[in-house]
């Protein structure tokens, strides 16, 4: 998320996002790993065999591609639902955990991946485009927003908490053993798109930031603050699909004046974010069916969602992305063009 959930939503889910989210504006609620963007091992390889095209003649052969994974598990519906289509393509995918932003826009340079699926980073990768190393393929139909957020029950309770101008006046509410004498603000995992100190200082708010280590660390503190109706503050983001499950109330700063994270001031709140595709120029100009694949992909957040939502609920990503391939055969013809 950051997220640019950023880095990696709220705070984007992930503050990822914006920058996205986040925030922002990013982990998994799934034992099996400790991030919901490891949808495979660090570095494990899909494919298939050679494609047809739909007048069944042989088309060009499909090569081997890496694709970042970045941690939260929005990213990870995405890449595998591609990585899944690719293997009936005949392509072999290599998925490599990577932090967002420039950890991974470093692997593209040095050749070690080829596609980021979602990035909520707002022109972050300006640098390594001028160096003729990444191109933008423009929007995989994702819109991030990253932002602080509490449970719905405390808007519904005190409806001007919404209002960034009062949480001094909350403070006192969000103290916890590992705030002492502040309010616990709850910031998203290493990785993600994140502004929360610039927030809390640029602010004078009297909170101190705690950083949670995972997607699944902010999950968890606000599914037991929904249940037990206790008060928390915490980065998240959307599209997530815990969204659907347990209902937050987003923490509004004066609207967003920055694109860049690390330009931002901290007074104002994190951006709504477009999701871009970015992959290297080796990719793009291969003329490779992956590259047609990737350039064409695009979704929406209630997709996105519906795959989220499986994994989460125990299926294995490749499974959670090809139950959603077989129910949406169109959607799948308009990027492969087969």
């Amino acid at each position: 998320m950051t997220n640019t959930r950023g880095t990696t939503v709220i705070l984007a889910t992930a503050f990822a996002a914006t920058s996205l989210l986040l925030a922002a504006c990013g982990s998994t609620v799934n034992s099996a790993t400790s991030s919901s963007a490891a949808a495979a091992s660090p570095s494990t390889s899909v494919s298939g065999s050679a494609s047809t095209s739909a007048s069944g003649e042989a088309s060009k052969a499909c090569g081997k591609w890496g694709m970042a994974m970045n941690a939260w598990v929005g990213y990870t519906a995405s890449a595998q639902v591609v990585s899944n289509v690719a293997k009936s393509l005949g392509c072999t995918i290599t998925q490599t955990k990577l932090d967002e932003a420039a950890t991974t826009y470093d692997a593209m340079e040095a050749g070690s991946v080829d596609v980021v699926i979602e990035d909520w980073g707002g022109g972050r990768w300006k640098e390594w485009v001028d160096r003729g190393a990444v191109k933008e393929l423009g929007e995989n139909g994702n819109v991030g927003l990253i932002g602080m957020f509490v449970p719905q029950w405390m808007c519904d309770k005190y409806p001007d908490i919404s209002d960034s101008a009062n949480l001094n006046k909350y403070a006192e509410m969000f103290k916890t053993a590992e705030s002492g004498d502040k309010g616990a603000w709850y910031e998203g995992p290493p990785g993600y798109t994140t502004i929360g100190e610039k927030m809390v200082s640029a602010n004078k708010l009297n909170y101190k930031v705690i950083n949670t280590g995972s997607e699944a660390a902010l999950i968890d503190l606000f599914t037991k603050a929904d249940k037990n109706q206790t008060p928390v503050l915490a980065y998240w983001y959307t599209p997530q699909y815990f969204n659907a499950k347990v209902k937050l109330c987003r923490v509004n700063f004066p609207k967003s004046d920055w694109t860049d994270a690390a330009k931002a001031s901290g007074l104002t709140d994190y951006p709504e974010t477009t999701l871009v595709k970015l992959a290297t120029t080796k990719l793009v100009e291969s003329g490779d069916p992956f590259a047609n694949l990737v350039a064409n992909f695009k979704w929406t957040n209630a997709d996105q969602d519906s795959v989220s939502a499986d994994i989460e609920g125990g299926m294995t990503p490749e499974a959670a992305a090809q139950k959603w391939i077989d129910a949406n055969p169109d959607k799948v013809k308009a990027w492969t063009g087969q």
